[in-house]
């Protein structure tokens, strides 16, 4: 049985909670950990009309990138919107869990889908939040088994140094245990001491993958109880952080960049700041509400901004640093990212062998019209 609580661990793997900014309200926001889950729904947002589509559809479990409940309550009265969705999630016993500013560190998702969006194949983090830590894991495997345990690794991503996978140091030792009553020793018997020829197997892991590949390494491994240590180290680690910046393949001017982002975002207007026969090449993006990344985007040679909810005065100072922006509206600048995060969770459910589906939001909207 799949519950809240183990596809809340999944997101978590992808999207670590310490990553969320102190400002921000990220996790399981309504349900229990410990529920079935058979159906789950992903959206942008909670409204009335995703609601009903996963009341319609039968499921337990709706994700949001934007937390519905995001300030400390005061009161719970049911004569207001948002309320009455939380009372209907519990009336339904529909879980609802939120995924914000750490989803937009993490790999694929909110700012790397909105660098696609732009044209961009290589970029790099804008504004640097953070940087994943290396652990070091070794465990000791009787020989025979340690290539079944390394793939395990390998496939949670363990092992990975820069573009090369499955990279491990491997010396061969004896293991020495005595099995007391009441266990079942895949070597030796109980009561007798034993001595296993067996592969001390080290890999680097980063931190936020420890927990899926310690799982993943246990599974595979044979003994029944498995000896392993982790030890914190000094590598520099990947940089994580809020917004991308990168060079497209070609320059392109301002107004045709704005072209291709209205049809990778499937809207039908954009609003552009500067000259729109300016030649663009260096280009920075922010998913959301990005005007904070007007002067970092500036600072890092950008000659354009692709964000959303710029104000204004944000507009006036991006013209005085000579950055162009692109506002292609708070909805279309995050809700690309629904689509990369419900293929990561079909994707380990898929890989654990469990039957839960799945489905990506069709009933989420950009409030603005455009007229």
């Amino acid at each position: 049985m799949t519950t809240v609580g183990r596809i809340a661990a999944y997101v978590e793997d992808l999207a670590p909670l310490e990553w969320a900014e102190s400002w921000d309200n990220v996790g399981l926001q309504v349900g229990d950990p410990a529920a079935p889950v058979r159906r789950v729904l992903v959206a942008l947002e909670l409204t009335d009309p995703v609601l009903e589509e996963a009341e319609r559809e039968g499921c337990d479990l709706v994700i949001v990138h934007h937390p519905p409940i995001f300030r400390p309550l005061k009161a719970l009265r049911f004569d207001g919107a948002a309320a009455r969705r939380l009372q209907r999630l519990i009336v339904k016993g529909i879980a609802l869990y939120a995924a914000h500013t750490n989803l937009d560190q993490a790999a694929g998702m909110t700012n790397d889908s909105l660098a696609a969006a732009a044209g961009l194949t290589e970029h790099q983090v804008l504004k640097r939040a953070g940087e994943e830590r290396y652990l070091k894991l070794v465990v000791f495997v009787p020989r025979g088994h340690e290539d079944a345990v390394l793939e395990a690794l390998a496939r949670e991503g363990a092992g990975h140094i820069g573009n090369y996978s499955h990279c491990t140091f491997q010396a061969s030792g004896t293991g020495t245990f005595l099995p007391l009553e009441g266990t079942n020793p895949f070597i030796g018997r109980q009561g007798e001491l034993e001595r296993a020829d067996e592969i001390r197997l080290e890999t680097i892991v980063p931190e936020s993958a420890a927990p899926r590949a310690v799982r993943a390494m246990i599974a595979a491994h044979p003994y029944e109880e498995v000896a392993y240590d982790l030890y914190p180290l000094a590598n520099p680690g990947r940089v994580r952080g809020h917004g991308r910046i990168g060079r497209l393949p070609q320059p392109v001017a301002l107004a045709g960049l704005a072209e291709r982002l209205k049809a990778a975002l499937n809207t039908p207007c954009v609003r552009v700041v500067g000259d729109p026969g300016r030649q663009v090449a260096t280009v920075a993006v922010g998913a959301g509400a990005g005007s904070d990344l007007i002067r970092p985007a500036a600072g890092r040679g950008a000659d354009v901004l692709v964000t959303g909810d710029v104000r204004y005065h944000e507009a006036q100072d991006a013209l005085d640093l000579g950055l162009a922006v692109i506002d292609v509206g708070h909805y279309n600048a995050e809700a690309i990212a629904v689509r990369p995060l419900a293929a990561y969770l079909r994707e380990r459910l898929e890989k654990d062998g469990a039957a839960v589906e799945v489905s990506e939001a069709q009933t989420g909207r950009d409030p603005f019209r455009y007229i």
